[in-house]
């Protein structure tokens, strides 16, 4: 069963300081719209049974936007 991707977990933050930090840089509230968008797309290929090949493109582009969040918040 497909399930969405914990972003919090990787950047080793709270709910809580995550969205502090959006408040304050809209930025990364758009970075982290992005990604939410493309890990639905994720999830949905994956309950879709879409082909390895689609999944794993989508997969690369969520990587790429949580790369660019990590970057962002971490000093």
């Amino acid at each position: 069963m497909p399930v969405k991707h914990d972003l919090l977990a990787d950047l080793n933050m709270t709910k809580d300081a995550f969205d502090a930090k959006k408040k304050a840089d809209s930025r990364l509230s758009e970075l982290h719209d992005k990604y939410n968008a493309i890990d639905a797309e994720v999830v949905k290929a994956e309950s879709n049974s879409a082909s390895d090949e689609q999944i794993t493109q989508l997969r690369k582009k969520r990587l790429l936007i949580k790369d660019e969040i990590v970057a962002h918040v971490k000093p």
